[in-house]
């Protein structure tokens, strides 16, 4: 599938959610949703307009992979978590849910279920390991230029990410080595 151009500023993102309403739709019931590319892309913006023109009458349920890595060092941490607790019971018909991470106190807090009987969407780093795809239905891929992600994530985070970008941007760089996540993408997006 081509690119398609995405501009997360602009009201009118529906054109964008095209392709991915489609491939929506297609799926099926309850699909389960990963929207995975590099740190500033535009994925949280994507998977909030994604909601907000979900084509069903009942809302997905939307995961943040932010809420959900322990700490700067937690990118594969996170796609383990994301795999055990959350895609792997899911697909089994277990109970699937999902722990925060706070930030501010350094430690695991609270669990929130999902209801098996909602969509999925999970946007972040990390969502398209190779363990996830047959375990998703729809796998989107959203790149964007690397000045412009950077700009974007720092102004988003602003210093606290800034001291990490480096160290992030080494993790994010073992994980495409690793994982080819690109490559498992349904739908490639870019910004």
């Amino acid at each position: 599938m081509p690119d398609a151009l995405f501009e997360p500023a602009a009201l009118g993102v529906t054109p964008l959610l095209a392709p991915l309403l489609l491939a929506v739709a297609a799926a099926g019931a309850n699909p389960v949703i990963l929207i995975d590319g590099p740190s500033g892309a535009g994925k949280s913006t994507l998977a909030d307009a994604l909601v907000q023109h979900w084509p069903g009458t009942v809302r997905p349920q939307l995961v943040r992979m932010d809420d959900i890595y322990p700490g700067w060092d937690g990118l594969d941490a996170a796609v383990h978590h994301l795999q055990h607790h959350v895609l792997q019971p899911r697909h089994d018909a277990l109970p699937a849910a999902w722990q925060r991470y706070d930030w501010g106190e350094n430690e695991a807090a609270e669990w929130h279920p999902l209801d098996p009987t909602r969509a999925l969407i999970v946007e972040g780093c990390g969502t398209l390991a190779a363990a996830h795809e047959p375990l998703s239905q729809v796998r989107v891929w959203l790149a964007a230029d690397d000045a412009l992600r950077k700009r974007r994530a720092l102004d988003r985070d602003g210093e606290a990410f800034r001291a990490h970008w480096d160290q992030w941007q080494q993790e994010w760089a073992t994980y495409l080595g690793r994982e080819a996540p690109q490559s498992r993408a349904t739908v490639r997006l870019r910004s």
